[in-house]
């Protein structure tokens, strides 16, 4: 778990060293980090100790976990954790904008995405959405990492976390993503470089 986090910290941009997470996530203080990131790793722990709650973990994953994951990863950073954002948001690097989402459409969407057969598949391609769709109003790539590793875990597959090293790469192709909605470069990086499996 401090590992994911470690990574997940650092793919967001967080100055913190991998001791500097344990310390945090062990209940310690450290003083080079900033409020805002103590937060953040503290929300990471929250977020992934309720998708390993042993009553989650067997539960399916669906749009209600997602939005608890994200009001989990987002505590005491917006008011609005958890729901769906209502207005508009720009992503850094590129000039595309995403639409705001309609809770309807999420929900027919993340359905089908679901029902996919093959779990690697299904829990690559929710991350991507979520990512993609930038469904909340802020911690998306957290939220989408975490609900994949939850359909991943809960049906004894691995996790999915980015390399440290590839981490530019993997930004690189995020943002051709969301330019083109073109996933193929993207899913073949995620499946090929980001995937421990179990199984």
């Amino acid at each position: 778990m401090v590992d994911s986090i470690y990574k997940q910290a650092r793919l967001e941009g967080m100055a913190v060293t991998f001791l500097d997470t344990e310390t945090v996530v062990e209940g310690g203080q450290i003083s080079n980090l900033s409020v805002s990131d103590v937060q953040k790793i503290n929300n990471l722990k929250h977020a992934w100790q309720f998708i390993l709650d042993e009553g989650v973990v067997t539960a399916p994953s669906d749009y209600n976990i997602l939005c608890y994951i994200n009001k989990l990863v987002e505590e005491g950073f917006y008011y609005t954790a958890g729901t769906l954002r209502d207005v508009p948001v720009s992503i850094g690097g590129t000039a595309w904008k995403p639409e705001i989402p309609i809770e309807s459409v999420v929900k027919d969407n993340l359905q089908e995405i679901l029902a996919i057969e093959d779990v690697y598949e299904r829990a690559i391609k929710a991350q991507l959405y979520i990512s993609r769709g930038r469904l909340f109003i802020d911690g998306n790539k957290r939220s989408a990492t975490l609900f994949a590793n939850h359909i991943l875990i809960s049906n004894g597959c691995g996790i999915i976390v980015v390399p440290e090293e590839l981490v530019p790469e993997y930004k690189k192709l995020l943002i051709a993503f969301y330019e083109t909605n073109d996933n193929t470069d993207l899913f073949r990086f995620l499946f090929d470089n980001c995937l421990l499996k179990l199984k």
